[in-house]
């Protein structure tokens, strides 16, 4: 089985990384990327990314010392919701072992990067309008869409399974969903609280339990796609009426 997760936007460049980094699949591709983005000015920024002046200049700024700047482990770097909930900090080392080779983090910049993958700060979402190989049109999804579904697939074949369980967003799992859903089973959560209204999404508890997931999955080592159902981290319960086959 193999764990799909989303990246994050915000960053923790402090805590300790105890792992020894691997290096990323795509990793001469990223610093391509970073390379083209680095030509990219604060105002243009703006407009791919659609964020505000502040965090333009900051990225612009990053990318021009991309190349200086230190690297860290993935699963220590990313600090959003769903890294909240998967928690590395409280990891034992054979748990980030396992996740190292079940889990995989989509990303903008790398592609896809492996837990103890080497990484740079960088901010670059899957979705942005924008492709780094010029005279072209186009989002990353296309620049990363064939790569990125090869390499899934020549994963999935190593380890005798065709099981992908998708905890990544709608934004993230579009680099792949045309190219693994016809020979794969792809299982994807969703995560609903009830409420006076009914089950609801909730964005930011929907995220942590993404997280918490994929933790559950290394904690407990599992193998095998019905034992998902068993999942009950954090009070969640699986609804048999709410799911499809």
């Amino acid at each position: 089985m193999i764990i799909l997760l989303s990246p994050a936007k915000s960053l923790d460049l402090e805590s300790p990384a105890p792992e020894e980094p691997s290096v990323p699949r795509f990793e001469r591709q990223a610093a391509r990327i970073a390379r083209a983005a680095a030509k990219l000015s604060a105002d243009d920024l703006k407009e791919i990314m659609g964020i505000s002046d502040k965090l333009a200049e900051e990225n612009e700024e990053r990318y021009r010392r991309f190349f200086n700047s230190e690297t860290r482990p993935a699963i220590r770097t990313f600090a959003g919701d769903v890294y909240r909930g998967f928690d590395a900090s409280s990891a034992e080392p054979e748990v980030i072992d396992y996740a190292q080779d079940h889990v995989r983090i989509l990303s903008g910049l790398y592609g896809m990067l492996k837990p103890k993958d080497r990484m740079r700060p960088y901010r670059l979402e899957m979705g942005t309008r924008w492709n780094p190989e010029e005279g072209t049109e186009g989002k990353l999804t296309d620049h990363w869409s064939d790569k990125v579904a090869k390499e899934l697939r020549k994963e999935l074949k190593a380890e005798g399974s065709n099981t992908i369980l998708n905890l990544a967003s709608n934004e993230y799992f579009d680099v792949v969903r045309g190219k693994l859903l016809k020979k794969n089973r792809v299982i994807a959560p969703d995560f609903r609280v009830e409420t006076a209204k009914g089950l609801q999404f909730q964005s930011f508890t929907a995220k942590v339990a993404r997280g918490a997931m994929a933790r559950w999955v290394c904690d407990e080592r599992i193998e095998d796609a019905a034992a998902l159902k068993r999942f009950d981290r954090d009070g969640w319960v699986y609804r048999e009426d709410g799911s499809e086959p």
